[in-house]
Parts: structure tokens; C-alpha cells; sequence
């Protein structure tokens, strides 16, 4: 572990929120052990061992019934970790994978039968080295042929430049976390305008409404991230995601806490209806159908 990494929440608050039986936690991640799955040799960091039992307890503590497990760069595209945790979880797990151009078809059918359901495509420059955008593209049109969809990280500034490739993929989208957006310019801010419009225009892409603790200038309990998720909750009710992202990798300022992180979900998607198709639904649609 790196010395100035901050190992996951020992004991996070029961929340006082009781989410809706079924519901998902479609962003998180598991970590090693590195005794057993090392982390790539190329990673641009090297966080604590978060394995699955961890994961699992922590599901069931905050009263989840399932997980969307995606693939984090520290292991690169060596899925391993992530595959054994999908396989132990069965039908109330699924996968992002990450995957190098040379991946055969003999292993994207292996994943695919342990519950893997898109590959994430990394943008984020101070976490992985550049990949070209025509990689992205063959990796792409192999995995539409399965009926995968692709998930998406890059950070607000970078997003003008992305459109274009965007607006080409053959599949669905995901964008994690809002896109990024800076909080302290407000909703009408022509960066996060910007990713409305894609939206809007663009009826494939969805996002997730996750890690108000990344984006967080005032810290917790995260209110001045709130306006943004809910907005993106109530302009597409339909194509909307919510995760933990435990155990909150390369997180500097502070170690967040999942029951604080659950309990602002009611602050984002105010009506049952809306939790509803933001935590059960929707992920169901698009990682279970």
C-alpha cells in the first residue's frame, strides 16, 4: 500500500435511509488480496487489499442486494480478482471489465459467462497511460457482438474533445461520476450544460450519480454535490446509476464513510419512484435483463 493511501472505512454508520429490497450498488470495486491477484506492474497506485468478503459484508451491512464490481486500473486488464469475486457472488453480482486489444474472443466469452456486462474505457490521465481512441473502437465493436455496453471515466475538461467518439460508439454508455464535473461552478456552468446536452441528444448514455466524495469542495456530508445528481436524477429518471465506488481508491482528503454516502441517496432522488428506478430498475435493466 502506498503511505499516503487511505485504507476503506473500519466502521461506517448503520443508515438511517433503508434502501428498497433489491437494491444495487452498481459501482465498487474489489482489490487482491495481492498474495493472490497482484496489482499490475504498470499501476499508478498501490491501494489496500479490499477483497470480496469485505465487499459482500459491507452489501449486506448497508442493506444492498447486489453489486456491479468494476474492473480498477491499479490491476489493469489482468480482470482475475474481479472474475473470482463474480463467480462467488453469481446471479446477485455483475462485471466491468478492462481489456487489453489482444484479449481473445475464447476469454471475453469466459467473462461473459461469469456475469461481466461492459468494459471500462479510462480517460483519466493521472490514473493511466493514454490509449488511442481507434483501440477503444475495436474493443468496442468486439464486445457489442455480446450485448455489453461500455463505461466510460474522464474528467469534465476533457469532455469537449471526447464527444465525437462518444457519439460513435456502437453500444450503450455509462459515464461515471457525473462526468466529473467542478462543483463550485454550479449546475448552469457551460462544462456541466455540456454533459446535459449529450444526454439529451443522445438517448444511449447514461450516467452515474456517484462519489459526491471525489467532487466535494466543502467535504461531508457532500451537500454542495447534490444539486448535480439531482438534477441528472430527475431530467433521466431512466439512465441513471448509483454506487458506493468502495473502497474509495486514492481518496486524499478523507476516508469516506458508506452509510453517510447511503444516506444521500433520499437528497437525490426524492421520491420512492425515482429511488426506485435509480437503485433497482435501472441497473436491473441493464446488467440483469
Amino acid at each position: 500500500m502506498d503511505p499516503d493511501y487511505l485504507p476503506f472505512h473500519p466502521n461506517p454508520k448503520t443508515p438511517d435511509f433503508k434502501v428498497p429490497e433489491g437494491a444495487v450498488d452498481a459501482h465498487c470495486h474489489v482489490f487482491g488480496p495481492a498474495d493472490v491477484f497482484p496489482y499490475s506492474p504498470k499501476r499508478k497506485y498501490t491501494p489496500c487489499d479490499a477483497p470480496k468478503a469485505k465487499l459482500f459484508e459491507l452489501r449486506d451491512y448497508l442493506g444492498f442486494s447486489r453489486n456491479v464490481i468494476v474492473q480498477a486500473s491499479c490491476h489493469g486488464p489482468d480482470n482475475s480478482a474481479m472474475v473470482d469475486a463474480l463467480r462467488t457472488a453469481g446471479d446477485l453480482a455483475r462485471g466491468v471489465a478492462v481489456v487489453s486489444p489482444d484479449v481473445t474472443d475464447e476469454e471475453l466469452q469466459e467473462m461473459d459467462d461469469a456475469g461481466v456486462r461492459a468494459v471500462r474505457f479510462n480517460f483519466v490521465k493521472r490514473l493511466v497511460d493514454a490509449t488511442p481512441k481507434e483501440v477503444f473502437m475495436g474493443i468496442a465493436e468486439r464486445v457489442a457482438k455480446l450485448g455489453w455496453h461500455i463505461v466510460v471515466y474522464f474528467e469534465a475538461p476533457d469532455l469537449e474533445d471526447l464527444v465525437p467518439f462518444l457519439e460513435s460508439l456502437p453500444t450503450t454508455i455509462v459515464v461515471d461520476h457525473m462526468g466529473r464535473p467542478d462543483v463550485t461552478a454550479g449546475v448552469d456552468h457551460p462544462d456541466f450544460q455540456r454533459f446535459i446536452n449529450l444526454l439529451i441528444r443522445n438517448d444511449n448514455i447514461w450516467t452515474k450519480v456517484s462519489c459526491p466524495e471525489r467532487l466535494t469542495v466543502a467535504g461531508p456530508p457532500y451537500d454542495d454535490v447534490v444539486p448535480f445528481a439531482r438534477k441528472l436524477v430527475e431530467t433521466f429518471p431512466d439512465r441513471v446509476l448509483w454506487g458506493t465506488d468502495w473502497p474509495h481508491p486514492n481518496m486524499k482528503s478523507h476516508v469516506p464513510d458508506d452509510g453517510l454516502l447511503t444516506d444521500q441517496i433520499p437528497g437525490i432522488a426524492r421520491t420512492s419512484d425515482l429511488q426506485r428506478k435509480l437503485l433497482i430498475d435501472n441497473p436491473m435493466r441493464l446488467y440483469w435483463a
